[in-house]
């Protein structure tokens, strides 16, 4: 159900819990939730955010998942949490200081889940959050909870350098690269 701009407006500063199992292939982060998503309790769930159609178009879902079916995931070998927890209308309203702070948080959440890959949602979040000021898109040299990380567009609908196609091209680079599970 939709909910309506009190409850969106509302929703300033609320968590969403993680999605997460054992063994997972990949952790996605996102930098944090938005108003709507946390309004929802789903991730990725604002109207215009291009996660779940480009997880699908990947390959990493058999059919292209709705937020609320964001409990399915797991057993797909995947999960979703956030650099920062805390719900904004726009991720640039988080301050460097609360980024630095999430990526410490993010690296003890990564380490007790120890995930195949982190997959960081966001290049300038990440950049931030761990003190890599030239990080690119793509593998990167470093860890996060000693997991190798991966670094993919922001797929808000306010990233308008990339299009679902682009983006599920940068998200199967990725699926490439995960050792089979065969």
């Amino acid at each position: 159900m939709k909910p309506t701009p009190a409850e969106i407006a509302a929703a300033a500063d609320r968590t969403i819990p993680d999605v997460a199992g054992p063994n997972l292939r990949v952790l996605f982060s996102g930098i944090n939730p938005s108003l709507y998503s946390a309004a929802t309790g789903h991730h990725f769930a604002r109207p215009g955010n291009r996660f779940w159609p480009a997880l699908h178009r990947s390959g990493f879902t058999p059919r292209l998942l709705h937020p609320s079916e964001q409990f399915e995931l797991p057993a797909m070998g995947l999960g979703i949490t956030n650099v920062v927890a805390r719900a904004t209308a726009r991720a640039d309203e988080l301050s460097p200081d609360e980024l630095i702070k999430g990526g410490a948080a993010l690296d003890n959440n990564v380490r007790k889940i120890r995930p195949t890959y982190l997959a960081v949602l966001g290049v300038t979040a990440y950049r931030t959050a761990f003190a890599k000021p030239k990080a690119t898109m793509g593998p990167q040299d470093d860890t996060v909870g000693e997991r190798p990380v991966w670094v993919l567009p922001n797929p808000s609908g306010l990233n308008a350098h990339y299009t679902v196609d682009t983006l599920a091209g940068a998200f199967r680079e990725l699926l490439d690269s995960l050792p089979s599970t065969s």
